[in-house]
Order: structure tokens, then sequence, then C-alpha cells
């Protein structure tokens, strides 16, 4: 037990270990740059411009904002592994370790320089010299052509660029000239587009109340994609779902928003199909986008309540999160995956099992009356519906050709209920090695 009056000795950690071990705590290309526009957004920026230069061993990667800007102190802060600050309750940051470890998993060495007050600061990490001191030091820049090529954005307003140069995870070729780096850089920069899109999608449509956001790479602005397809006419939207929840001390509503995506058929065009796959493809797309301020951290999948299915494939169920929860959702540093909190998991399985299985009779093509279409419709007026009491949608999914579903759980508890003896640890350890592969499978 630790007493006031123990003798203390401090013990710094080996800066080359840490920052080396810190480069592979999970972003890819794309998160890493999400990453960096998270800070843009609180920072107030409205235009983030990503610039790509394919230059063999002198390739780079540049993300510039207009937002505030900081300061020489400010920026020195900024640049600590574990920055000291304080979090809004809807910022997007959360370690303090965003902008260095997302830029230090792409690249060797990567510059901030940020302009307010009409005064420019600028500071570097560089793996090389970390490797060479073993110590925490950054470093002021140096080489006219990086201070040029990361001051150059901000001539005429005030805001941050981050700037990565020695791309040893980007370009990883014997020949970082040659006709395959720059096909893989090509390639990297669409699935950048695309994951930008979906992951900024509120922002970059303006949902968002006074964060109205433009993302352009290399000059082309990047376009939102919505995974719900709310400017479809045949997209229904059911009634949202409020579960309270209660985490360390504090208490708020965790909002589920099901929609259900037309059929082939009756989307308005071949193209807008395709387009509303996703990333993953339709049946990979199904299942829970969960948000976090706003911001998309999960596109798809059942967080291990159910398996995706053909037959519910055009269910997706919005899920937000205030960052007050962040540690019962238990996100990642990299904002890549989290999890339902325990304490809420049945509630929410319960709640989806009727908007799921109203998804699944629209996939088939069952005949039912018309939904109620409720007053408070969305502006884009499509079609709102409440959703049946789960007894109805048990009527309907137990008409012929259309089996009754059954929860995880529930299949558990029936086949706890035939068993005896010995059966039942066998059923136990059985269902437990499956609830974890099935989590695993929705990382």
């Amino acid at each position: 037990m630790y007493k006031s009056m123990d003798e203390t000795h401090e013990v710094i950690p080996s800066a080359k270990r840490l920052v080396k071990s810190l480069r592979d705590i999970g972003y890819d290309f794309s998160t890493a740059i999400a990453d960096i526009i998270d800070n843009s957004i609180e920072a107030g920026a409205s235009e983030v411009d990503v610039s790509v230069g394919f230059y063999g061993d002198d390739s780079y990667v540049r993300i510039s904002d207009n937002g505030n800007g900081m300061s020489k102190e400010e920026l020195k802060e900024a640049m600590r592994y574990g920055s000291e600050r304080e979090y809004g309750e809807d910022d997007l940051g959360k370690f303090g370790l965003g902008l260095k470890t997302a830029s230090m998993s792409q690249c060797r060495c990567f510059s901030v320089a940020s302009k307010t007050n009409g005064e420019i600061s600028s500071y570097s990490w560089n793996l090389n010299h970390i490797e060479k001191t073993n110590k925490w030091e950054i470093l002021s820049l140096k080489e006219e052509t990086t201070i040029e090529l990361i001051n150059a954005p901000l001539s005429d307003h005030s805001g941050t660029v981050v700037l990565w140069e020695s791309l040893d995870r980007i370009i990883s070729f014997k020949d970082p000239s040659g006709e395959a780096a720059r096909k893989k850089l090509i390639s990297m920069c669409r699935e950048l587009e695309a994951y930008l899109g979906m992951v900024f999608h509120k922002f970059l449509s303006g949902e968002i109340s006074g964060k109205n956001l433009t993302i352009s790479i290399n000059g082309n602005p990047i376009q939102p994609w919505d995974p719900f397809a709310r400017n479809e006419q045949d997209t229904k939207t059911l009634s949202p779902i409020k579960i309270k929840f209660v985490h360390d001390g504090s208490q708020d509503k965790i909002i589920l928003q099901p929609y259900i995506l037309p059929s082939k058929d009756k989307f308005s065009s071949p193209e807008a199909f395709n387009h509303l796959s996703g990333p993953a493809g339709w049946n990979q797309q199904q299942g829970f986008y969960i948000y976090r301020a706003h911001r998309l951290i999960q596109s798809g999948g059942w967080c291990g309540i159910r398996v995706r299915d053909e037959h519910t494939k055009l269910s997706r169920i919005e899920l937000n999160f205030p960052p007050v929860f962040d540690n019962a959702f238990k996100i990642n540093v990299a904002k890549m995956r989290t999890q339902l909190p325990i304490q809420i998991k049945e509630a929410i399985a319960n709640a989806i099992r009727s908007p799921v299985l109203l998804a699944r009779e629209y996939y088939d093509g069952e005949k039912r009356s018309t939904p109620t279409i409720l007053n408070n419709s969305p502006k884009n007026n499509q079609n709102y519906i409440s959703v049946p009491p789960i007894k109805q949608l048990d009527n309907i999914a137990s008409k012929p050709g259309l089996p009754k579903m059954f929860t995880f759980d529930e299949i558990e508890q029936k086949a706890n209920e035939l068993a005896s003896g010995n059966e039942k640890e066998i059923i136990s350890r059985i269902f437990r090695h499956l609830r974890k592969n099935l989590m695993e499978g929705e990382k």
C-alpha cells in the first residue's frame, strides 16, 4: 500500500524502446490520418486538406487545417507523449497520444507547425534522433525544404500543419521511386477517401451544428458517405430507442436509431445500390454503426449479439454514445474498435430484436399492413416508422417460410433447460467458446 512518506524513485521509460513499440498499436494509413483530423475538428477547423506527394524516398503526407492554431508553449505540450489537457464534453481526443502515435505509425519523422496571432511555431519528432540519443527530445526545424513545405498552407490564415516524412510504413519497396510504390500510394489514397467520407460523414454533410467541415485530398473534396441512405425514398427510418445507462457516477442515454435500407430494386439506381454496399459489401456492413461525439468508430457488425445473415443485410442501426462513457465502451487509442458495455448488452439485444425482424421481413418480401407514419418525420420526408411490439413480430416470424428467430442467449438458455447433470457444464463451456469466437469475428 502506498504511503505519503514512502521514498520514491522516478523511472523514466526508454524513449527508443517505447516510441518504437507505440508504432504498432493498431493504426493503418486511413485511421492514422483520421486521428489527425480529429484534432483539426477540435481546433475549430472548417477546412482540412490532405496533400500526398510521391517523390520516392522524399515522398510526404501533409495534413493542414484552418483551425485556431497553437502558441509555442501549447505546441510543445501537444508534442508530448501523453499531453496534459482538459477535454471538453464533445471533444474527439481522449488519451493525449493520437498526434504522436498516429504519425509515428506511418513515418520515422513528423513535424508540426502551428500559427496563431500571426506567429508560426514548429517542432518535430525524429526516430533517427531518438534511436541515437534514447531521449525524449523534440527538435526545432532547420531543413529549409521542410520549413517551406510545412509553412506554405499557413501563409494567409491561422491553423496547424502536420507533415510526415521518411514514410517507411507507407512506401516500403526496394525501389521507392518505382511503379509499384506509386500504384500502392494511389490505392491507399482511394481507400483514404472512402474511409474519411464514412467516418466524418456527419460533419461533411453539415449535420453537426457549428462544425461544418470540408476535407480534400490533393485539392479534391471528399463526399460524405451516409451508411443509412437517408436520401433514398424507400429507406425506412424506425422510431428511436433510448436506453438509460449509468457508469462510474455518470448517467446518460444511449440512443439507438434503426434503419431499413431499400432492396436492390427499390434503390434509385444500380450505382446508388452499389455505393451503399460500403467498403466491405452488403453482408459485412449490416449491424451497428457506433458513433462517439458524432464521429464514426465502428461501421457494421453485431458486437457478438447476433451473427451476420443475408436476410438481415438491410438492417443498419445507429448507436450514439458520449465520450463520458469511453471506458464503458472500451474505446481503443486508434478509435477503431469498441465493445458494448456488458451492463446494457442484453437490453440492446432485446431492443434491436424488433427492428431486425422487421428488416428481415422487408428483405423476404412479406406482405404486411401499412406501417404507422409518425408526424415528426425527418426533413427529407422519408418514411418514419413506429416499430411494432415484439409479440406482433413474433407472429410475423412464425409465418410459413419465415422461421422464428432466437437470440444467442435464448438458445443457450433453452439448451440448459433441456440438459441434465454434467451436460450443463459442457453446454456452458461450448457456448463460452462460441461467444468468444463470435465476438472476435466482429472485431
